[in-house]
């Protein structure tokens, strides 16, 4: 085994956070877990994550729940389109069971390479890399060959999940940390790790200003029942909803607009 490997891999197991899908191997509680973890903090997702499988607890219970239900339950956790993805992958598993493999797992709907080798190493324990935003970042950074390469035969899950823990909270993006790294005796970039500068603030568009940003408000102000948003009007609005309508999230009825069923 690589020592920077062996010295990661004890590290993890001092230091590893306890999250709660660490502690399953179901593999709808792990698709969920990395669906709601994209591009969401995971101490917003933790408390998301528990309620949901309080709400459905497995794939069948998720795939008969009404759309609307589950965009209601999903607001605040962005791009309310994975929730529509992840329904409609719960459906296919429910019909067809589990794919084993992550080449099976990427034929489900919204199922990417990352989250498929996630769901295959963490749920069914396959030695495949699950390579996220932080684990690239580790990788990169390292310099001792692709993380498939380092990959250790029999401990896979470990490992996947080792990284990404040393990408989320030492080796992060902005906010270096290479004095308390395990592995920064074996790094090439201890020390002196480049970190990209930020566009100066008055050229960066604020997420407020994002049809993102107004697409959400527009599910969240109906999942409330609140109705249209009034602080969207003209061609945001059009755009907004014709983005919404197009992905199946809303629906068009007698002039009004409601969430899908």
């Amino acid at each position: 085994m690589d020592p920077a490997v062996g010295a990661l891999l004890e590290w993890y197991g001092r230091e590893a956070r306890d999250l709660p899908w660490r502690r399953t191997t179901d593999p709808y509680a792990i698709l969920v877990s990395e669906v709601m973890l994209q591009q969401t903090q995971v101490a917003r997702v933790v408390p998301r994550f528990e309620a949901w499988l309080e709400q459905w607890p497995d794939e069948a219970a998720l795939a008969a729940a009404p759309l609307d239900e589950v965009l209601r339950a999903w607001v605040g956790l962005g791009y309310n389109r994975r929730a529509v993805r992840l329904r409609e992958a719960c459906a296919v598993v429910a019909r067809e069971g589990w794919p084993g493999t992550a080449a099976g797992l990427r034929a489900l709907p919204g199922v990417g390479p990352y989250t498929a080798a996630a769901v295959a190493s963490f749920a069914f324990g396959q030695d495949v890399p699950a390579v996220d935003t932080n684990a690239r970042r580790v990788e990169e950074r390292l310099g001792r060959g692709t993380l498939d390469a380092l990959l250790p035969a029999g401990d896979g899950p470990t490992f996947n999940q080792a990284v990404m823990e040393l990408g989320a909270t030492v080796c992060r993006a902005r906010v270096v940390a290479c004095d308390g790294c395990p592995v920064a005796a074996w790094c090439a970039s201890a020390g002196r790790v480049v970190v990209a500068p930020r566009a100066p603030a008055g050229t960066r568009e604020r997420f407020e200003d994002s049809d993102r940003w107004a697409r959400g408000r527009v599910v969240a102000a109906l999942a409330a029942g609140e109705g249209l948003p009034p602080e969207l009007s003209g061609e945001r609005l059009a755009r907004a909803l014709a983005g919404l309508e197009r992905d199946g999230l809303v629906v068009r009825a007698g002039g009004a607009v409601q969430l899908a069923r």
